[in-house]
Order: C-alpha cells, then structure tokens, then sequence
C-alpha cells in the first residue's frame, strides 16, 4: 500500500511541477540560503520545540534537496529510487504509529525551511496532517522599515503573548486588534485555556470560512476571524456551531471580502455636487412623510457637549424637514447594553440611524450586518466597515486657523494645547494648530496635555504653571466641570477666562445633507460604486464646519482668520499641504491625503509633549482608543 501512496504523492507532484512551469514559476522548493545571506543565517536563535502549522512549511534550509520535491512537497524521484523506498517507509511508520520524530526548521518571516526531515514533512502533507512538532530556529530580518518587516514583527508579539502561531494577518495593527477584541490588555498573556478555546474557535471557523469560498479571497484567514470578531464578538464565535458560523458568514461576507482591499476605505471630502432641480424633488410628502430617524447617542445633553450638539444636530433637521421625517432620540446607550438599544430603536420602526459615538460602533456594525434594509451611519472616523458607513468633520481645518490667531497674539509666549483622546483625527487638530502658530511665529512653542490622562484640572495646572495664558482647549463646552466653562481658544487672566476663537460643529447641516442623500439614491449609488468602506470626512467647502471670533480678537486678526478660511473653502488654503517636520527634525511626506492625515500618530517639531501610552489613559479614553486610537495609544508605546 505505501507503494500506491507514493505513486499517488508523485503524480500529485509532478502535478504542481508542470503547473509552476506553466506560470513560469521555480517548480521546486526554495532554499533559505538561496535569498538570505550566511551572515544573517548564523544570527538564528534556537527557539525550542513546537507545534508548527504544515501550511507555513514552504521549503528546505539549503539547496541539496530541492529538486527531489516539488514546491507542494510532494515527490519528483521515480518509484524505483532509493528515496522513493525512503519515502514508502517513512509513509508505513506514519500509518502504524504515527511519525514521533521532530523535524528541525529554520523560520523566517514566519515560514519554516527544513533542515532535517523534508521526507517525514513530505509524508505529513500528503495526509494532510495539520502541524508537525519541530526544533525551530528563528533567522531576524533586516529591519528596513518595510511593510512585510512591519508586519511580522507584529506578528511574534502576538505569537509571545498568545502562544499561537497558526493565525496571520495581512494588515498592520490586527494582532493587537484581536488581542483588544478577545478581552485582553496589551501586554497581557494567554493561559492554556485561552489558548485551547482560541484553538478550536479558529479551527471551526476556518472550516467554515473556507466551504463559504474564503480560499478564492487574497486575504488571510486571520483577516476574515478578525473581520467576524468585529461584527458578532468574541464569545459568539467561541460558542458557535460551524453551521452557524458558516450562516453569519454568509451575512457579513462584504465585510469578509473588504479585508483583502489594500485601500479598504474611501474617503468623501465633500457632498457630490446633485443636478439641478434636484433637491427640490427630494423629500416630498408623498415620498419622505413617514420616515423615521434615530439618533442614538452614548450619553445625554445633561452631561456631555457632544451629545448636545448631535440633538441640536437633530432638533434642527426636524424643523428642516417638518413633518416629512420623524425624528427620535435614545440617550445614554451604554449604560447597559447598546445593541439592545438600537433593535429597539428598529423595532420602533426608524429606518435610518445615526450612532453619535465611537464606543457605539460595535454594536452598529452587528445591527447593520443583521438589518441590511436598515440605514446605519456612526459617528467615527478611519473605520473600514461595508455595512455601516462613518461621518466625521475635519475639524482640522478650524484648528489651523486658530492657530494661526493664537500665533498672532502669543508674540514671545509659548502656547498650551489641550486634548481629550489619542483617537483619528484628533492628532491631525493638535498639528493644524501648531503648523498654525508656526505660520505666523515661526519661534513659538505648543505645548501639549492630555485630560484623558489624569484628569483635565491637572492637565490645565500643568500648563497654567508654565504661565501660559493662550490655551486650545476642546472643540465643546464641557459638562459637569466647575472649574472650566471655556473651549476653542481661550485667554486666561486673573480676571478669568476669555473665549477668543471657537470652533463650530454644524451637525444640523451635516445631518440635513446627509438625510437628501439617503432619498435621493446617492447614498445608495455610493454603496454600489465602490466595493471598499465609505467615510464622510466633510468640512469647510461642505458648510459643516465654521469659525466663529471674538470681537476682542483685534480686527488685522480677524481679517487673517477670514481670509485663511476663504482659502480652505476654495481649496487653496491647506493646513498640510508642503514640507512638514516631525518632532526631532524628522522631514514627512509633504500634501498628506486624507487617509495619511485621519491616521496621524506623530507630532510637529514646535509641539512639546508627547502620545500617551494606552496605559496612561483613563477607562474611558482606553474605551475609545481601543475603538478608534491612533496607531502609538492603541499599541500602548510613548509617543
């Protein structure tokens, strides 16, 4: 019987040989030292024994065997040879008792190259075994700064804290996503129960991800358990069936396929310009009378600014729309469970939702894969979700020219800058004002707090003690502070504190744009033009986003502050737009797009102060950098 065996593995590599020939493909195994160098190659740590995933087992150490396997493994020798007789013996041991001998491999860049063993690997492939237990020898890679080196070395920190090497992923940041997603702090272990559930949950569902079509994606399958992570969470995949699995999957299979887009978001800059006359027939009584909207919000306007602004973002387009819409309002959504809240918000019959938080954008993408005939919008930024879209406002733009006022007045002062989270966006509006200031007082100094740190009293002492009288402070009112009542830019005296420039989220207008779009069709036909996540990043041009002057910001100021936004609005003015230095000196790509400028992790060279780790933060600001953090918060590394 081992006779057949071989002869089947021989055709099966032959098979691949001519098919790599075909594609004009090296129709053998590849040698490591073939493409790594001998120096590099005697850097290799001795990393112990372990189970190895077979699929990562690519080729040999060096080039003495090659040729005798195809590049699947599988044997190119006739049946007659001594390796063939080699082969059916190592293939009868297997079948008795199993082959109990590890092999020894080389690994580098997370594939394995055998040095011994490449029959017994042979033979284990073709019975499809799943892993083999081997010696591993780990080679480092040079560290050029490259994407794939990037990506690997995120890959052995999963690896050290989850002890699980059979899961990989193809975009930055996604092990520490899991790691979030499964429950865990970031620099937090795995038992071995941990590891046995993960094992069996991973298991099932790859099962399950390939009989759904998941091999014919690009992707990986730690892509796509991400992906689904995300949408049910962690404990609804640990206890699922494969049959249920495969039936989520099949709903949430545009969020599955959009893990294997390099560029998986498309960012709107601005409403698309409609045809004329348009408008006019949109939301007419016989077509909008009756639609419902809700607005689901994480707090209420009692206790926090933003909520506020989003209900009299609501109040306004009820008055806008009279009687053609009905608008609702559910408050305080997190305090218990938030996708209980939007199924009841469905169940009262709204079709379209505006989720006003990042911390509610889990629960929106559940809803939104469970209801497709729902409209689900959050209010968030850089999320690649096919089912929910994102709206933000680049409230960037109003923060360079504040900066460019505060610039104007400091002279010889240096200035202080306040912000709540390390979360998109929000670095790009600390940048905008510094490259603001600097615009205009090349020498001046922004030195920067954080109140999701400890507290916004000790973050405001901190910079009060510096004798800094010219703060940035948050874009909202704050509520339920004695202590601070001012926001934008605010001068601080003996007297008190004197708005002088503030910021100004027009939600109204946003919500009203947005609501012409979902019954016109153009929300619709954005859906179906693009197979990648829409996010509405609107701003000045868009009429979303003001500025609004003190009359104590003298008048020469004033006019600056108008022309500068004149110039945002026609597109000639921007804030990022030229050479641009990092803290250190470091020179950074100069015109940043939108998406380079909603991921900003670093800060401007006039900027002291730095991104707090994730440990540092508040619950609250760990809450929201574990939904939507920059890059350094979210990995929890000084900025």
């Amino acid at each position: 019987m081992p006779a057949g065996y071989y002869s089947d593995a021989l055709k099966l590599g032959l098979k691949e040989f001519r098919a790599c020939t075909a594609r004009g493909e090296y129709p053998c195994l590849p040698a490591l030292a073939d493409f790594v160098p001998t120096e590099r190659l005697n850097m290799a740590v001795d990393q112990g024994m372990a189970h190895i995933p077979m699929e990562f087992i690519v080729g040999t150490r060096t080039g003495g065997r090659t040729s005798a396997f195809a590049r699947n493994f599988m044997p190119l020798m006739d049946l007659d040879t001594e390796f063939a007789a080699k082969w059916q013996s190592l293939c009868e041991s297997h079948l008795e008792e199993g082959i109990r001998d590890a092999v020894k491999v080389y690994e580098y860049m997370n594939r394995y190259y055998v040095e011994e063993g490449n029959k017994r690997i042979s033979v284990l492939k073709f019975f499809g075994a799943s892993s083999v237990y081997a010696q591993v020898l780990s080679v480092p890679p040079e560290r050029n700064g490259s994407r794939e080196v990037q990506l690997y070395e995120e890959l052995r920190e999963f690896y050290r804290l989850s002890g699980t090497n059979a899961i990989e992923f193809s975009k930055p940041g996604s092990g520490a996503k899991l790691q979030a997603l499964l429950g865990k702090g970031p620099e937090e272990r795995w038992n071995d129960d941990d590891r046995a559930a993960f094992t069996s949950a991973y298991y099932y569902f790859r099962q399950a991800y390939e009989a759904s079509g998941g091999k014919k994606l690009s992707s990986t399958v730690g892509d796509a358990m991400l992906a689904f992570v995300q949408v049910y969470g962690w404990q609804t995949l640990r206890s699922g069936s494969q049959a249920e699995i495969k039936k989520q999957l099949a709903k949430a299979w545009e969020e599955i396929a959009l893990q294997q887009e390099d560029a998986p978001i498309d960012v709107k800059l601005a409403p698309e310009e409609k045809k004329p006359g348009l408008i006019a027939k949109v939301l007419t009584p016989s077509e909008g009378r009756g639609s419902k909207v809700a607005f689901i919000h994480d707090k209420d306007p009692a206790s926090s600014g933003w909520t506020k602004g989003h209900e009299q973002g609501r109040q306004y387009v009820q008055r806008v729309f009279g009687g053609k819409i009905d608008t609702t309002s559910y408050f305080n959504a997190m305090d218990g469970d938030p996708y209980q809240v939007i199924e009841d918000a469905i169940r009262d019959g709204n079709t379209i939702l505006f989720t006003t938080s990042p911390r509610l954008l889990p629960a929106s993408l559940r809803a939104a894969v469970e209801h497709p005939e729902v409209s689900i919008l959050n209010c968030s930024l850089n999320q690649s979700h096919r089912y929910i879209r994102t709206y933000y406002a680049r409230m960037y733009e109003a923060k360079f020219v504040v900066g460019a006022i505060a610039g104007a007045l400091a002279g010889s002062d240096p200035l202080g800058c306040l912000c709540d989270y390390p979360i998109f966006g929000q670095v790009a509006g600390i940048n905008a004002f510094a490259l603001g200031v600097q615009m205009v007082n090349p020498t001046a100094r922004v030195y920067l707090e954080w109140t999701s740190v400890d507290g916004l009293d000790a973050a405001l002492r901190r910079l009060t003690d510096r004798g800094i009288r010219l703060l940035s402070s948050q874009d909202l009112t704050r509520k339920g502070s004695e202590s601070w009542s001012s926001f934008g830019l605010s001068l601080v005296s003996d007297g008190g504190r004197v708005n002088l420039a503030v910021p100004v989220w027009k939600w109204g207008v946003y919500y009203e744009e947005m609501l012409r779009r979902i019954k016109d069709k153009s929300f619709r036909a954005e859906y179906e033009e693009t197979e990648r996540a829409v996010n509405y990043y609107w701003g000045m041009s868009a009429g979303v986003v003001d500025l609004a002057c003190s009359d104590k910001v003298p008048p020469s100021t004033r006019k600056l502050a108008e022309t500068l936004q004149r110039g945002i609005r026609a597109d000639i003015c921007r804030p990022f737009r030229g050479k641009l230095y990092a803290q250190g000196g470091k020179e950074m790509d100069g015109d940043l797009s939108p998406e380079q400028i909603i991921s900003m992790d670093w800060l401007c060279e006039n900027v002291i102060g730095s991104i707090p780790a994730y440990d540092q933060l508040t619950d609250l600001g760990k809450a929201t950098v574990d939904m939507v953090g920059v890059g350094r918060a979210a990995k929890g590394r000084k900025g």
